[in-house]
């Protein structure tokens, strides 16, 4: 066995696709160690052949695959180094003659995002995707565009605004998953009030949501610059997809802000209604306090043991003063009633 087919056998988990189109079809599957040599027939062509396409999907792939296949495509030492950094967050890159583009993915599992690191590098006649630690395959979109010729032959930065989109396509099905989440929350909140455990997961899922908007704002602003600013790797013609990508990862974006601010409203609600409730149980303590001082501040009175005090020696000192007692406590629950303190 040979050194190359060593290497290709190693990395081969590594590589999910390394296929040529023509004309927006399916040409053949090439080699790892043939990248080099493709690209170099494909800027060999005279004018006139139709449009082809190298389209290189990674997944975790290993520093020095990563820096074999870059190398063989004509990156410079800057590019291949930003490529083997992890990123956190979005970022655009332009080359000259190639244009890197880092996206954050997020997934959500067990009601908890994850996120996970796309690179796209687009070149003349090629794509390069890089996944790590994202969840989702490219492969339902690569089956998606290879039954459309006609899109797919438009060039690796119109398959790039498809990358993109797909990946808006993820962050809305996030989304959805987390709203449920958000609606869960929002009725323990008003139902039962904020307990310590809800207050903590509460906490948790607006630092989510902020993470996520970190993460997903910018995109908006560099698909804004693939539509408007010229650039050597995205033909004119592609730069609209661009811009409508950025208006879907503004819609996007504008809903994980509305989830977090639904947050902030039903812990606000939650907070309103145990005030209510504190507010309702203190005027009924108070109100029972108030009856019930008249009975005790009588019995004190008489049981100060004087020997000349009103009714000690009538027959029926007793049951008048229980009345009295009786009346001024009805007097006053029925006072409380009416202004609905009990």
């Amino acid at each position: 066995m040979s050194a190359e087919d060593s290497f290709a056998d190693a990395h081969k988990g590594e590589v999910v696709a390394s296929i040529a189109y023509v004309n927006g079809r399916r040409d053949r599957e090439v080699p790892i160690d043939e990248v080099g040599q493709h690209i170099t027939r494909y800027n060999s062509q005279p004018q006139g052949q139709p449009p082809g396409m190298l389209w290189i999907g990674l997944r975790n792939p290993t520093p020095e695959l990563l820096a074999r296949i870059t190398g063989e495509l004509g990156a410079c030492g800057k590019n291949q180094e930003e490529m083997l950094e992890p990123h956190r967050r979005p970022k655009i890159i332009d080359y000259g003659n190639m244009v890197l583009i880092v996206t954050i993915t997020v997934e959500v599992e067990a009601e908890r995002p994850i996120f996970g690191e796309t690179q796209l590098l687009i070149g003349d006649g090629f794509l390069v995707t890089v996944r790590r630690g994202a969840t989702a395959a490219h492969s339902p979109l690569r089956e998606r565009l290879e039954a459309s010729p006609d899109l797919l032959k438009r060039g690796s930065d119109y398959v790039a605004s498809e990358v993109l989109d797909w990946l808006v396509d993820r962050y809305v099905a996030a989304a959805g998953k987390i709203e449920s989440v958000v609606e869960g929350a929002e009725q323990k909140l008003l139902i039962r009030g904020a307990k310590d455990t809800d207050i903590r997961r509460l906490y948790r899922q607006r630092r989510d949501l902020l993470r996520i908007h970190t993460v997903v704002s910018p995109m908006a602003e560099i698909c804004r610059r693939l539509a408007r600013v010229e650039m050597s790797a995205v033909d004119e013609h592609a730069r609209p997809y661009f811009g409508e990508v950025a208006d879907r990862v503004l819609r996007v974006d504008e809903l994980f802000n509305a989830l977090r601010e639904s947050l902030a409203f039903a812990f606000e609600a939650s907070l309103m209604i145990g005030q209510a409730a504190q507010n309702d149980t203190t005027r009924k303590l108070a109100s029972w306090a108030a009856i019930l001082a008249v009975p005790t501040a009588i019995a004190g009175i008489y049981g100060m043991n004087f020997e000349f005090m009103p009714e000690l020696k009538s027959p029926w000192g007793y049951p008048i003063t229980l009345g009295v007692i009786a009346t001024i406590c009805s007097v006053l629950y029925w006072r409380f009633r009416k202004s609905g303190w009990l």
